[in-house]
């Protein structure tokens, strides 16, 4: 075999083997390699010097890999409304039985809603004081005075 065989043979296979790797992984991480060295395969069939198509490898692969992982970040994004009480981290909400720190036995309104609540602050927190939900911990929240 000659030096055109085995390069054109080894593109292929790396081509192949990333593309089958590309199936076990996340996130288009060996896809871009694998379509790189099948554009450095092509160079390689239609006569193209080595070198030219280590060039090509490099730039087909870094090109995929920013295009794709744009795409992949577009499709796996965070969902932009928050489901169940996770929709209640942020909000706002009031005191309406007092909270005694480590407790959890004090309440707040948040929305229309009312929930067990602990302070973040090892403080008492007196009712009608306006407070802010920082996590949810079981059936609780813990929440934060605001200033």
């Amino acid at each position: 075999m000659d030096d055109i065989n085995i390069w054109f043979w080894v593109w292929v296979a790396l081509s192949a083997i990333l593309l089958v790797a590309e199936i076990f992984t996340a996130g288009f991480f060996m896809l871009p390699f694998g379509i790189g060295a099948a554009a450095a395969a092509l160079l390689e069939f239609l006569g193209v010097s080595v070198g030219w198509q280590w060039v090509t490898f490099v730039v087909v692969s870094t090109v995929s890999l920013v295009l794709l992982r744009r795409f992949s970040d577009k499709v796996t994004h965070e969902p932009p409304v928050k489901m169940g009480v996770d929709r209640l981290i942020g909000m706002s909400g009031v005191v309406i039985e007092e909270l005694t720190p480590h407790s959890a036995k004090g309440k707040v309104r948040v929305d229309r809603e009312e929930w067990r609540a602990d302070s973040c602050k090892e403080a008492l927190v007196p009712i009608g004081t306006v407070v802010t939900v920082t996590a949810v911990e079981g059936t609780h929240l813990m929440v934060d005075p605001q200033e």
